[in-house]
């Protein structure tokens, strides 16, 4: 029996949780500016009571892990990871949260009916950069936590409560908090899922394709080779490559494969001047892949599978495009569907919320292939944020999935961590 009212208690301090969310929805946090929320976050737990690890993750050590994802940043100097530790009385098992605090790049104020950092409520929303990729789920597990604090209840098992910066471009900050040491008997990351249940996450693939065409003065054009004409070819032979994968590839938590594997272009560059011929392209596009697949396999198929295409352009044949993969990777991860956690959590979202959870596949990189794999703590997906809004114009998050999310994860810890009566 739960110790008190969770749906009458977060019903009551409604004001106060929404008004947690607002608060970090205003301190812009674009990845690289992870500096002030993180001070918010960390002065928000010391005002609580707790111990707060609050550590800059060495990217010199970062890049011995088999897992590191390269970036451009030269350090990680004053972008640190927030960690805070309950402990338990003992006896009880232990669960990680899982967040990150950053957000992509605000876009022009055009896009954007309400402010990027206002936290305007309208319709039923909270409004801004980052209210559902990722700050409402943020908000949703601190909110969880501090409510079982603030009602005096002693927990059997610890609770790991991990803000992590750089997400967006890498997932270091993740990774960095595995290697610190931070593990639990299980996870839940509250990244956008749209209040389905996900024991899976596709993975991501950055690529390049680079291509030669022939020079030749703009007077003397028909005896060039234009690379915006190949670069047209190669961009459609990704696509034939994309359609060729959706015929073979299944999973059983993602039915609806075409929108969980693209496969496509989306920077096409060429031609460096008006009155000049083009004789180079650089193609920049992205694939997806689901659990299961082995990443370097596809990388491998991709590349033999463009070179091969390409053979039937005389030019190509000749002059092959170079293809590589830099930028973001991230590995596609999953727990079993029957696991304890998914259990877990899919029983209080049925107590709670009077239905049965859809259970699927994030279609979306997540940084719980960090847990899954090297940090032994089997993390299921969990958020308020509507997947479809993520990284979009004028982005919001629905307050009442906002709430009933906190309902969910007080009841979830209760049950987890068991309550030291």
């Amino acid at each position: 029996m739960d110790p008190f009212d969770i749906s009458g208690w977060v019903d009551q301090h409604r004001d106060q949780m929404i008004e947690f969310l607002q608060s970090i929805v205003r301190i812009p946090s674009v990845t690289g500016d992870e500096a002030a929320i993180q001070q918010y976050i960390s002065q928000f737990w010391r005002d609580s009571g707790f111990h707060v690890d609050v550590f800059v993750p060495s990217l010199d050590e970062l890049r011995e892990h088999p897992a590191f994802v390269p970036v451009e940043a030269s350090s990680y100097d004053n972008r640190p990871n927030v960690v805070v530790t309950i402990k338990g009385r003992g006896g009880g098992r232990s669960l990680l949260f899982n967040g990150h605090v950053d957000v992509i790049p605000e876009g022009p104020d055009s896009n954007w009916k309400h402010g990027c950092w206002s936290g305007d409520i309208a319709d039923g929303r909270v409004y801004g950069r980052g209210t559902s990729d990722m700050k409402s789920g943020v908000a949703a597990f601190t909110m969880a936590l501090k409510s079982i604090i603030d009602n005096g209840i002693q927990l059997k098992g610890d609770v790991i409560a991990e803000y992590v910066m750089d997400e967006e471009l890498s997932g270091n900050g993740t990774l960095a908090c595995v290697m610190a040491g931070y593990r639990a008997d299980a996870g839940i990351c509250c990244e956008t899922s749209s209040m389905c249940i996900q024991p899976a996450s596709i993975g991501r693939i950055w690529f390049e394709i680079n291509i030669r065409g022939k020079a030749a003065g703009i007077q003397k054009r028909f005896e060039g080779i234009s690379a915006i004409e190949l670069g047209y070819k190669v961009t459609k032979i990704v696509e034939s490559f994309e359609n060729m994968r959706l015929q073979t590839i299944k999973h059983p938590l993602y039915p609806n494969i075409v929108e969980s594997i693209p496969c496509s272009i989306g920077v096409f560059q060429s031609g460096s001047y008006a009155s000049a011929f083009p004789d180079e392209c650089k193609l920049v596009g992205s694939m997806a892949t689901v659990p299961g697949e082995n990443s370097d396999e596809v990388k491998n198929a991709f590349v033999s599978y463009i070179l091969e295409q390409t053979k039937q352009d005389a030019w190509m044949a000749e002059n092959p495009p170079e293809i590589c993969f830099k930028g973001y990777f991230a590995e596609p991860s999953e727990i079993d569907v029957n696991s304890p956690i998914v259990e877990c959590l899919s029983h209080h979202f049925r107590e709670t919320l009077l239905t049965e959870p859809t259970v699927s596949g994030r279609q979306g990189a997540a940084d719980t292939r960090f847990l899954n794999v090297y940090g032994q703590t089997p993390t299921v997906i969990f958020g308020p944020g509507k997947t479809e809004q993520m990284h979009a114009n004028n982005e919001w998050v629905s307050i009442d999935d906002y709430l009933n999310s906190i309902k969910i994860l007080i009841s979830t810890i209760l049950d987890w961590c068991e309550i030291d009566k």
